[in-house]
């Protein structure tokens, strides 16, 4: 009951506050062409967007100060107004979360115990491997769905750990996690100590997509309250857990297959984010109440030329992936990312 409650108030004192400013996307557009008309042939589409932004920026027309609500936008809206001017484009798949390869990923506890009744898996994971997370998100309505600038998405997150460096299994793809969601981020005009807030209400569903015994998988509701200042991002996303009937046998199909992953992955995740204009840190924590136990992660980017960006990831704690939900384990990766989240 003191989970329940705990929830519930946070969510209440949230709903009280939302917003993370967005411009309006029309403007964009007719920024864009009115350049366009009226440009050089010698200029590039990216000084062309990059003139409109600042236009945008600046400009002191009544309506524009009215969405931004007289404080100033921070990274998180500065990505979302980026978005807007693409995320209709048939060709282009705008990202959710991060998308990353890490070619080396090394753990100090590998889960081999769980691998026990696969042959030739327990004695042959090795303790370093690779993964890798590829991350979308789809909006349903250009115009509000509610309110004046709200929306409603469709994501899909998919990662992979790769035993790249067991040659004796023939490098199988250890896990896969599935996460597709639907979520709705709605704004206000409340901007405490000069910040920008927001809500978003979303329902996951997580799997591996395995058999038993190596099923995993849970369906939650959460409520996202985030906050924006200038460079810097504050989430805090508690979630309640859709429960299921046990299992009178643990190798039927239906049934939960880990009624208890909420006492090791927690029930709220904390994160907070910095974007420097060519570093970004992110820290994330997760608890759950009733335990004490959780995990925390800490990711940091850097610029290294062209498209990729340089990532590295510190993970400890429980619940890495679903697999390994109860399983506590320290790891340390390198690679390359595709975007930054602010």
């Amino acid at each position: 009951m003191k989970k329940w409650i705990w929830i519930i108030a946070s969510g209440v004192t949230a709903i009280a506050a939302v917003n993370v400013q967005a411009q309006e996307l029309s403007d964009m557009q007719q920024c864009l062409l009115d350049e366009m008309n009226s440009t050089k042939a010698e200029t590039t589409i990216a000084d062309v967007r990059s003139k409109c932004e600042e236009k945008l920026r600046s400009a002191d027309d009544e309506d524009i100060v009215e969405v931004d609500a007289v404080e100033e936008p921070g990274a998180l809206t500065n990505r979302m107004k980026r978005e807007q001017i693409t995320q209709f484009d048939p060709y282009v798949l705008t990202p959710h979360r991060r998308n990353y390869l890490l070619p080396f990923i090394s753990s100090n506890n590998i889960n081999r115990l769980r691998y026990a009744d696969v042959e030739g898996y327990q004695e042959n994971l090795e303790d370093h491997e690779a993964k890798f997370q590829v991350s979308f998100k789809i909006p349903f309505n250009r115009e509000g769905f509610l309110f004046e600038d709200d929306q409603l998405f469709f994501g899909l997150t998919i990662q992979s750990w790769w035993q790249l460096y067991s040659s004796n299994i023939s490098k199988p793809f250890r896990e896969t996690n599935y996460m597709p969601e639907l979520f709705y981020a709605t704004s206000t005009g409340w901007h405490p100590f000069g910040t920008n807030t927001a809500l978003v209400f979303g329902v996951e569903h997580l799997s591996n997509g395995r058999s038993q015994p190596l099923s995993r998988s849970w369906n939650r509701g959460y409520m996202q309250f985030v906050v924006e200042k200038d460079r810097f991002v504050f989430s805090l996303k508690p979630w309640l857990r859709f429960q299921e009937d046990p299992k009178t046998d643990p190798m039927q199909s239906s049934g939960d297959d880990n009624p208890n992953i909420t006492d090791y992955v927690g029930d709220y995740e904390f994160t907070t984010a910095y974007n420097d204009g060519d570093f970004e840190y992110i820290l994330r924590l997760r608890h759950a109440i009733d335990t004490g136990r959780g995990s925390a992660e800490l990711n940091w980017t850097f610029p290294i030329g062209g498209k990729f960006i340089g990532y590295t990831s510190i993970f400890t704690g429980y619940g890495e992936s679903l697999i390994d939900y109860n399983h506590k384990q320290t790891r340390f990766g390198i690679g390359i990312a595709l975007n930054n989240i602010l």
